[in-house]
């Protein structure tokens, strides 16, 4: 075993010789690791306890037990068997629609112990359990310290029927996040959270970093959501649970599980820009442990120059999507998960075909080819009957084929990641410790003098502790050594405090930023303009946050103040060129969000309001960040009811936004978008037609978006802080079977 693990985990590491030392020590100390606690585990002797849920009408199937923390799921008789040593065992009982159900026992030596549990009915208004995978201890949403914010399946399905090809919208209506558009030729854009930069936003798929230390401006915009179950989002500094790409917060998108029964999903999406989306999904169990889901995806659009000024407003592409996945379950707390994914894309902007750029006097065309392959797998096992193991692995390649005019860049960007981690339950106690190395390595061929190669190997601890009913505690904390930038401490603290209704978080944390040549500005304008004058040092940030939340009856709201600062950050100065270089002010956001809901069928209300004020330094005084509305806010109000369908109004505010190298303004005018959404189900077929932008909001209706000349970083267009493409409709079909 400890022969076939050494040899899987080296083969992330890049090829080269100063790094292989480090690697072995590190590879041994994680076999020991294991060895030790599986010696360890067999020093204690084995009782099987019987847990049985039931209700008042029998045995309840597919509740959730958790076990000293560890999830199992109860069959049809409504019973589960674990095998545990003898001693104090916590469990706590979960299923949807019944209300929440814990005790404890104390197990003896012997060969079987029984305890029956049932179950109550929940009362009219529902308190979802929810179990969140992120904050890695497998906890309860409403029993973790540290706040997560969670999408459900309904609420993504509602956004799937808005960009049925993307998940732009659907993270850009959630509270405290603003997705800002980086290139109006090519439409990518970055996930900001609470103000931060959108290179600090760690995405994961399944907890696996498929996509990179980066996501990339553009793949945010090649991601589907018909395959996700659950969106979790860790808002502030996050690097004690995931390192250096997670400073500004983590976004974990959560695949669908299969059922019992064979499920499949096909949607035909239309929309009166010219764009169409059909997007497939079957999940199916093989036999009674394995099983498995497919996505496929063809999205196409047209390039529309919306005001007729001989530039594509909207920019065309041809993109599929491919990704299968397996699942086994094997019982008594083992599973295994594994991935691959295939995206394909080629991307067309600039000038309109036959048209000409007018202060040029020639065509411009802006173009990404992207090819994209990655793959990942999750095993975890039961050591002992208290401990979990898991270990995780990911791998991506990608390859760009980058067009600015008369200058093409090509690129090639490998990631590759592996970590194994020990979760265990004892008393009061839920703790993990781990080890994970990430390898990325970007190779430009135009030009290739930004080329970096980082292998980021560390070590990891966290310790939820329930010091009374009324507070839980949680500790952790990560050390991290960089190839390029030294080591790194990275402490994170957080406390939840509930009385009655009501609860409170406070979480305070530090982290750090590896920088390289990729920033929001470089991927816009390429790196031909580039110049680095200076060696990059790391950026390092804190951040705080306290929140306040209430549930009365259908009501629930939650206020939440943050602040962060980052040090020594990265920015360019594009004034003469595009100049990349560390500040030497620190950047600083600070802040307040409010949600409120009200939910009472068929009906739901939601509010979100932030306001948000990020500063950076310039020379002696401090100025708003460029891009980052101090004020937004939204309004959505749905009807529905199942098997007939529902009717949507939404409505979002946003505010003034400083803008940088803009020959026309200084700063954005404010503006308000209207959509409207209805479907209506028909057995298993519905209908749905969505309307987007129906104020009609464009940029270019104030200002033209190309510039009198060309900016001294190669662009032709001004930033965009409003849409471009004004309104849009969009219909089409959905058939489940």
């Amino acid at each position: 075993m400890r022969g076939n693990l050494e040899l899987l985990l080296a083969r992330l590491a890049y090829p080269r010789v100063r790094y292989h030392r480090r690697m072995r020590v590190w590879l041994f100390a994680c076999c020991g690791l294991v060895a030790a606690t599986s010696v360890l585990a067999q020093q204690f002797p084995q009782t099987t306890l019987q847990v049985e849920v039931r209700t008042s009408s029998g045995p309840l199937a597919d509740a959730e037990v958790l076990v000293n923390g560890i999830s199992h799921k109860t069959g049809q008789q409504g019973t589960i068997r674990v095998s545990l040593p003898a001693g104090k065992v916590q469990i706590v009982v979960a299923k949807e629609g019944f209300l929440q159900a814990s005790t404890g026992v104390e197990l003896r030596d012997g060969d079987l112990q029984s305890i029956v549990i049932e179950l109550q009915p929940a009362p009219t208004v529902e308190e979802e359990v929810t179990v969140v995978a992120t904050a890695r201890t497998d906890k309860r949403l409403e029993d973790l310290p540290m706040r997560v914010e969670v999408l459900g399946r309904e609420e993504i399905e509602e956004k799937m029927l808005m960009t049925p090809g993307d998940i732009v919208m659907m993270l850009n209506e959630m509270g405290g996040m603003r997705v800002q558009a980086t290139s109006p030729s090519l439409g990518a854009a970055s996930v900001r959270i609470q103000g931060m930069r959108g290179r600090y936003t760690r995405f994961l798929s399944d907890g696996l970093p498929l996509f990179g230390e980066q996501v990339g401006s553009l793949g945010l915009l090649q991601i589907p959501p018909m395959d996700l179950g659950q969106v979790e989002v860790i808002k502030g500094v996050a690097s004690s649970l995931y390192g250096a790409g997670a400073m500004g917060g983590v976004v974990n998108l959560i695949s669908r599980r299969p059922g019992r029964e064979p499920e499949r999903d096909f949607l035909l999406n239309r929309s009166s820009r010219g764009g169409t989306d059909a997007v497939a999904f079957y999940s199916s169990p093989v036999t009674a442990r394995w099983s498995i889901s497919l996505l496929g995806g063809g999205h196409w659009q047209q390039q529309n120059d919306v005001n007729a000024d001989a530039w594509a407003d909207l920019p065309g592409y041809t993109r599929g999507v491919f990704r299968p996945r397996v699942f086994w379950d094997g019982g008594n707390g083992s599973t295994f998960f594994a991935t691959l994914g295939v995206t394909v894309e080629d991307r067309d902007g600039g000038t309109t075909e036959g048209e000409v750029l007018q202060p040029a006097g020639v065509p411009y065309i802006e173009a990404l080819n992207t090819r994209r392959f990655d793959g990942g797998a999750v095993w975890q096992r039961l050591v002992g009957g208290r401990r979990v193991l898991t270990g995780r692995i990911a791998v991506a390649q990608q390859r760009h084929d980058h067009r600015f005019g008369e200058f093409l860049e090509r690129d090639r960007h490998h990631t590759a990641f592996g970590e194994i981690a020990m979760r265990g339950a004892g008393g009061r106690h839920t703790w993990v410790l781990g080890g994970a190395v990430e390898h990325d390595a970007y190779r430009p061929q135009d030009p290739p003098r930004f080329a970096h190669t980082f292998t980021i190997p560390g070590v990891f601890a966290q310790d939820d502790v329930e010091v009374a009913k009324w507070l839980s505690v949680s500790a952790s904390a990560r050390l991290d050594h960089h190839s390029e930038y030294g080591a790194f401490f990275s402490p994170r603290v957080g406390a939840l405090l509930r009385s009655g209704g009501w609860a409170s978080r406070v979480s305070v944390g530090t982290g750090f930023f590896g920088p390289s040549a990729l920033t929001e500005e470089t991927e816009a304008a390429g790196l031909t303009h580039l110049s680095i004058p200076d060696p990059l040092t790391a950026e390092k940030g804190h951040s705080a946050s306290f929140d306040v939340s209430r549930t009365d009856g259908p009501a629930s709201y939650t206020v939440t103040l943050f602040t962060s600062r980052v040090r020594h950050p990265i920015g360019v100065d594009r004034s003469a060129g595009l100049v990349l270089s560390n500040f030497a002010q620190a950047t600083t956001n600070a802040g307040v969000e409010f949600l409120g809901t009200l939910r009472s069928e068929p009906y739901a209300v939601t509010a979100t309001y932030a306001y948000v004020r990020s500063s950076e330094g310039d020379g002696a005084r401090r100025i708003d960040a460029t891009l980052t509305p101090r004020h937004s806010a939204g309004l959505v109000g749905m009807w529905e009811r199942e098997d007939v369908g529902r009717v949507g109004v939404e409505l979002y505010y946003t505010g003034v936004q400083r803008l940088d190298e803009n020959p026309f303004r200084d700063e954005s005018e404010p503006y308000v978008i209207l959509g409207l959404l209805a479907e209506r189900q028909f057995g298993r077929l519905r209908l749905f037609i969505n309307g987007e932008n129906l104020t009609g909001v464009r940029q270019t209706r104030w200002d033209p978006l190309i510039r009198p000349s060309r900016a001294g970083d190669g662009r032709w267009t001004v930033d965009a802080w409003a849409p471009l493409e004004g309104r849009n409709v969009n219909g089409g079909l959905r058939l489940r079977f």
